[in-house]
């Protein structure tokens, strides 16, 4: 287990275990440390409710990075996932709620690195990274029923 890598679901579901695995595989690649980090994996009703009061987004979304440090290599910081809407993206884009669970988690670590998808130049970088850590690492983040 990581230190100081904090792990909270709405549900048992989530694989606490495959969790710190996904990002001790991340911090590899990645070359970061962990200060304070934690993944929460919630529903869409409470990340909308973050959205509207910390972006001014009226909406519901799949991830939220919050890093508190503005470093790129030590982080400190929350990421926000929602499970129900990343079961609707799995459906949209064909593929498990698994894989995109993993997707979200390495979102999520490469907006603490420093990557943002706000332009299309930037948001095709991420999207180029974000994939080759998804066909490299698929842990099981999702207990089956």
């Amino acid at each position: 287990m990581i230190k100081n890598l904090f792990i909270y679901s709405i549900n048992k579901k989530i694989n606490r275990k495959e969790v710190h695995g996904l990002v001790k595989s991340l911090k590899t690649d990645l070359n970061f440390k962990i200060e304070s980090l934690s993944i929460n994996f919630i529903d869409s009703e409470k990340i909308k409710r973050i959205n509207k009061e910390y972006l001014q987004h009226d909406f519901s979304t799949d991830v939220i990075t919050f890093n508190y440090s503005c470093s790129k290599n030590e982080f400190d910081g929350e990421i926000f996932i929602s499970i129900e809407d990343a079961a609707y993206f799995a459906n949209k884009y064909e593929t498990t709620i698994n894989s995109e669970l993993n997707r979200l988690v390495i979102h999520g670590i490469l907006h603490l690195k420093g990557f943002d998808d706000l332009n299309r130049k930037n948001k095709m970088k991420m999207k180029k990274t974000e994939n080759n850590l998804l066909n490299k690492y698929n842990f099981s983040l999702l207990r089956q029923e």
